[in-house]
């Protein structure tokens, strides 16, 4: 059993797929920090200094408005739409992101696909051969 495992850990496709899953989350801390260090500031600052990350609505009364999120969190229930906005933002630039990977892949890929194959020069001999074929050819036809 051991040994089937070990045949079955060290397949390529489950290396592939580890490597895919590792950078796939540095991937996206990446984007998590890209989006709320640059980008939801951006978005805040242009709608007057908004922060999005604290935006809920209490749905507890011992929750008083004006609270951050965090400790509107631990007072009562809430909806965390500001948080939501920002989950969304993040899906969409990594979507966005991967979607223009995968279509420079396919691009170069149509391009190996589309190279002509080269064409296999002929060895000296066989041309040479070639040429004494041709030359005896013309022989034969003039009188």
């Amino acid at each position: 059993m051991l040994e089937e495992f070990k045949k079955f850990a060290l397949r390529g496709n489950v290396v592939d797929l580890a490597v895919g899953v590792i950078i796939g989350a540095a991937f996206g801390a990446i984007v998590n920090s890209l989006v709320q260090d640059v980008i939801m500031p951006i978005i805040g600052a242009v709608t007057g200094g908004l922060d999005f990350s604290n935006y809920y609505i209490p749905l507890s009364s011992k929750v008083q408005s004006g609270m951050a999120y965090a400790d509107a969190k631990k007072v009562g229930a809430v909806i965390g739409y500001g948080q939501f906005l920002t989950l969304a933002v993040n899906f969409t630039i990594v979507a966005f992101v991967l979607f223009m990977v995968i279509r420079a892949m396919n691009a170069l890929k149509s391009r190996e696909e589309a190279k002509p194959e080269p064409v296999a020069e002929l060895p000296a001999d066989v041309k040479l051969l070639g040429e004494i074929r041709d030359l005896l050819a013309e022989r034969r036809s003039t009188p």
